[in-house]
């Protein structure tokens, strides 16, 4: 009896983790509303260091503790996969790929993220999770590609390399975990900070001087930064500890589908009997992507044991 009412609450608590989790590529798909509706145009660059930076600046702020050792390192390289080089790659993809193109391709993600699992944590890719993955990449064609979409090569790569890139990102995360005594509000800072800073010279480059700023503009950037990132990437890393990575990652899929739903309901938007039809299917692979894992042919091996970060106070510059 008590190992069925355990049981009970282990299952419990993994379907509410999850639900937790899939709020974050929930409120991402609000991301294309808000950028349309109140940011200015053509800055995507900028768009993105106002994303990240302040947003990471803070965390580190509350979290009140440096990486220290081998997670100076590691925080640098889950920021730019997960941040620093993840969204320039994505805007860039978004602006050359009209159509939806773009949102299709960042669906391939969840089978980057079964390659990847399979490198880095053992885990054996099953043919529910290739069909899932499958099922979804459909689902989310169905849902945004438009007959005049066009294919650009280097939007395609891309998009490509910005799925790969957030994908191995969540992968790496799941293997690495977080040093003892350091919480995922923490690592959430290290990363937007580290993706940030690189996101700075690179807007600077490709920009200019940041643009002058209406209330609406700030009132956008502060959403983008408290609901779609701070407290959307924390939950996202938050969940990525306690479930396989691979479920995670099919989570994303519910992203593109959120944008249009917001779309019809805010801006709108029509939707069709094939785009419900596609959000039909990518609900779909979204639910069969939770299957377990398969066996592993090797035992991963375990995160480096590091010592527990000291708390010390954090000053911005």
């Amino acid at each position: 009896m008590g190992k069925f009412a355990a049981s009970r609450s282990g299952s419990a608590s993994h379907a509410g983790t999850l639900a937790l989790t899939a709020l974050t590529p929930l409120a991402w798909g609000s991301t294309y509303a808000v950028t349309t509706e109140f940011l200015p145009p053509d800055r995507p660059m900028f768009t993105a260091v106002m994303r990240a930076l302040p947003a990471g600046l803070a965390l580190l702020v509350i979290g009140r503790v440096l990486p220290r050792g081998a997670w100076i390192w590691r925080a640098a390289v889950l920021g730019v996969l997960n941040i620093g080089a993840f969204f320039p790659l994505l805007f860039l993809a978004a602006y050359r790929l009209p159509g939806g193109v773009a949102a299709v391709l960042g669906a391939v993600g969840p089978l980057f993220a079964l390659v990847f699992a399979a490198l880095l944590l053992a885990e054996r890719p099953t043919a529910r999770k290739v069909l899932a993955g499958l099922l979804g990449l459909l689902g989310v064609g169905l849902v945004v590609l438009r007959a005049e979409a066009r294919l650009d090569m280097v939007g395609v790569l891309a998009g490509l390399a910005g799925a790969a890139s957030m994908s191995a990102g969540t992968v790496l995360t799941k293997r690495w975990g977080r040093p003892e005594g350091v919480g995922a509000l923490a690592l959430t800072g290290w990363q937007l900070t580290a993706g940030g800073l690189l996101l700075v010279p690179v807007a600077l480059l490709v920009e200019g001087a940041p643009p002058a700023l209406s209330g609406e503009n700030l009132l956008g950037y502060a959403y983008l930064g408290i609901v779609g990132t701070a407290l959307g990437y924390w939950i996202w890393f938050r969940g990525i500890s306690r479930l396989p990575a691979t479920s995670v990652a099919f989570l994303a899929l519910l992203s593109p589908v959120s944008a249009a739903v917001i779309g019809w309901a805010a801006l709108g938007q029509a939707l069709s009997l094939v785009q419900l039809l596609g959000m039909v299917l990518a609900l779909g692979g979204t639910l069969l992507g939770q299957a377990p894992a398969g066996p592993s042919r090797r035992a991963a091996s375990p995160p480096e044991p590091v010592r527990p970060a000291p708390r010390t106070a954090c000053t911005s510059r």
